[in-house]
């Protein structure tokens, strides 16, 4: 891992801030758990169901991803927390080496519209997949978490949607913070950290609210939430922006489901540590690949005799062996290694732009690497539309 040096009194977990940019509020840091090191700023790809889609662990683990997302809601309607634990937990059952979030469920409990109630003692649902009947209480997602031993658990939270009123965001606001002080009290596992979700919806003084609420109740982390979900990149930055001040200097800061490169460049910028999102790897499945002048449509018609790779410049395997002709008539095709193939580059790419900005942070030039990362898009992107 890159940020090694120093660290050797560091606990099972925790959390060293080595850098900030004087230019920006651009950071560099390492968290340490039991299952390895993680380099921040840091993007974890989505492995929902324990399982980055298309992916071995052994090809992310060669792609030098250092830790991946799943999501409780997925895990415990199916195979259940019961068969995880009975088969070692989740590390082992995924056969995942390094360290493991685990998501609350909460969004996903969002997401199910009609087949959802949230009431102050949790969230009743039913299965998207049979109908049948859940409970899912704050207890129980550090409980589900626990015996998961993922390395970083998250709290049970109300994602607001976007738009709501004011007296919509503060009700939800406010069964958050109740939420999450249940989360910290049920604890019991000493060697897993748990982090605190901010909400706040669209109301600056929701947000900071929020901020300094699940601040006061004290945890190893804090993730801002209830962004990415239609707002638009300005609203968001402006609502990254009112809550930064208030978190703690000494702890990392996620920005939950966020996002596309321009996001992550953006929200470094302003102080943000960790990322998560499904756009590389659901992207790679829709055809859409990323690249220094940005998105390639690989579908398109007029890549069908298109001797190049993907770009020129990438070191992934699908750029030094395959042309666009041929990943866009795999495309077509529906051979499954296409799939394979998009993945394997939008992942490289996504790694590669988390090394550059740590570089950047630093080498003190972290405002020029933004600066070239825009011009890029600017006079490569012609080349793509």
């Amino acid at each position: 891992m890159e940020g090694l040096d120093n660290i050797d009194n560091i606990k099972a977990y925790s959390f060293k801030l080595l850098k900030t940019d004087e230019d920006t509020k651009a950071r560099l840091g390492i968290i340490k758990t039991s299952h390895g090191t993680i380099d921040t700023p840091v993007f974890m790809p989505v492995g929902t169901r324990g399982t980055v889609k298309t992916m071995s662990t052994l090809e992310l683990e060669e792609l030098e991803i250092q830790t991946i997302l799943c999501n409780t809601y997925h895990l415990y309607i199916r195979p259940g927390p019961e068969l995880i634990k009975e088969l070692g937990g989740l590390h082992r059952f995924i056969s995942w080496k390094r360290p493991i979030l685990t998501d609350s469920g909460g969004y996903q409990a969002f997401s199910l519209g009609d087949l959802k109630e949230i009431r102050e003692e949790g969230i009743h649902f039913q299965s998207h997949l049979d109908g049948a009947s859940f409970f899912l209480a704050p207890e129980k997602a550090i409980e589900i978490q626990e015996v998961f031993g993922s390395d970083i658990m998250m709290c049970l939270d109300i994602c607001t949607p976007h738009p709501s009123t004011r007296e919509e965001t503060q009700r939800s606001m406010d069964i958050t913070h109740k939420w999450e002080k249940r989360c910290k009290n049920a604890k019991m596992s000493t060697g897993q950290a748990l982090f605190g979700i901010t909400q706040g919806g669209m109301y600056g003084d929701l947000r900071r609210e929020s901020t300094q609420s699940i601040v006061d109740i004290g945890f190893d982390g804090y993730a801002i939430g209830g962004l990415s979900v239609g707002e638009g990149k300005e609203l968001m930055c402006e609502m990254i922006e009112v809550s930064e001040p208030y978190l703690p200097v000494e702890s990392p800061r996620y920005l939950m489901g966020v996002g596309t490169p321009e996001d992550i460049i953006e929200a470094v910028s302003r102080g943000i540590d960790m990322f998560d999102c499904v756009l590389p790897t659901r992207n790679a499945r829709n055809g859409t690949l990323f690249t220094r002048g940005g998105k390639l449509v690989i579908k398109n018609a007029r890549f069908a005799k298109d001797r190049m790779p993907i770009d020129e410049r990438c070191g992934c395997y699908t750029c030094g062996n395959y042309s666009r002709a041929y990943l866009r008539y795999l495309y077509m095709a529906g051979e499954i290694l296409a799939l394979r193939l998009n993945t394997i580059h939008n992942l490289f790419y996504y790694m590669e732009l988390m090394k550059g900005i740590r570089g950047a942070v630093r080498e003190e030039r972290f405002a020029e690497f933004k600066g070239d990362f825009y011009r890029e898009r600017m006079t490569e992107g012609a080349g793509l539309r």
